[in-house]
C-alpha cells in the first residue's frame, strides 16, 4: 500500500474564521487533500463566496453565520456541525480580530475587552465545544482528532501598541498547551500555529505603507509577504494523520522574519 497519510478523504475539518484570508487559505488546502469542511465566519455574503469556490473540489461544505464571541452561538454551531457532517476531526481556531491605540497608555478598555472577546474567549469557546465531542467519541470507541490555534509572531516578540492582540496570542500558545496534555488520553492533539506578516485584511495598513515595504519586508528572508495559502501545507499536516505523534507544538510560519 501506497504511503498517503496526507490523504483526508473521510475527514471533517472546521475552520473559523474561514470564509476570507488566513481562515480561507487553510480550508481551501484542508478541501483539495479530501476533507469535508465546515466554515465559520460572521459575514454570510463572504460564507457564501467561500462556500461556491469550495463546493468546486468535490467534497461536501457546510458554511456557518457564527460569532465566535457568543459562548450560546459556538455551542449551537458545534451541536449543528456535527450532526450535519456526522463528525468533525480537526477543529482550527482561526477567527480573530487587531485592535491596537496610539500607546499603551491610551488603550481603552473597550478595545481591551473586544480584541480578548474574539481573540481568547471565541478560541476557548470553540476549543472547549471541539473538545467535548472529540472526547465522547473517544470513549464510544472512537478516538482522536486535532485541535489547532491560530497564534502570531506577537505572542513571542515585542508588538508595541498591540497589548491586547499580543496577550490573546500568548493565551492561545497556553492554552493549546494544557488541551495537549489533557486530551493526549482521548487521541486528541493541540498545536499552536504562528503566522509572520501575511497578506490579509488585517494587514492592509502594512501593505499600503512604503515605509514597511523598505524597512519590514525586506527583513524577511524569503523576500515577500506570505499568502494566506502559504499556511495551507500546516493546516493539512495537522488534520492528516502524518501528524498523529505531534502534539503541544508551536508552528512558526514567517518566512524567516523571527530568526533574521
Amino acid at each position: 500500500m501506497a504511503y498517503a497519510p496526507f490523504n483526508l478523504k473521510g475527514k471533517v475539518a472546521l475552520v473559523t474564521g474561514g470564509n476570507r484570508g488566513i481562515g480561507f487559505g487553510m480550508v481551501e488546502a484542508l478541501a483539495e487533500a479530501g476533507a469535508d469542511v465546515v466554515i465559520w465566519g460572521s459575514n454570510a455574503g463572504h460564507n457564501q463566496t467561500a462556500e461556491g469556490k469550495l463546493t468546486r473540489l468535490g467534497v461536501r461544505v457546510l458554511a456557518q453565520q457564527v460569532n465566535v464571541a457568543d459562548e450560546g452561538a459556538v455551542v449551537d454551531a458545534m451541536a449543528e456541525a456535527v450532526t450535519a457532517m456526522g463528525r468533525i476531526d480537526t477543529v482550527i481556531a482561526n477567527a480573530g480580530i487587531g485592535g491596537g491605540a496610539p500607546s499603551f497608555a491610551e488603550m481603552s478598555h473597550d478595545v481591551w475587552r473586544r480584541v480578548l472577546s474574539v481573540n481568547l474567549d471565541g478560541v476557548f469557546f470553540t476549543c472547549r465545544e471541539a473538545c467535548k465531542h472529540m472526547v465522547e467519541r473517544a470513549k464510544a470507541g472512537d478516538p482522536g482528532g486535532s485541535i489547532a490555534v491560530i497564534a502570531s509572531l506577537a505572542a513571542i516578540e515585542g508588538a508595541p501598541r498591540n497589548e491586547a492582540y499580543a496577550a490573546t496570542k500568548g493565551g492561545v500558545i497556553s492554552m493549546m498547551k494544557a488541551i495537549a496534555v489533557e486530551h493526549a488520553r482521548y487521541g486528541v492533539r493541540a498545536n499552536a500555529i504562528l503566522p509572520g506578516w501575511i497578506a490579509t485584511d488585517l494587514t492592509a495598513a502594512g501593505q499600503a505603507s512604503p515605509a514597511f515595504a523598505e524597512k519590514v519586508i525586506p527583513r524577511v528572508p524569503i523576500r515577500r509577504w506570505g499568502d494566506p495559502a502559504d499556511l495551507g501545507g500546516v493546516a493539512v499536516y495537522l488534520a492528516s494523520d502524518a501528524s498523529r505523534y505531534h502534539t503541544g507544538d508551536s508552528f512558526v510560519i514567517d518566512g524567516g522574519y523571527s530568526i533574521f
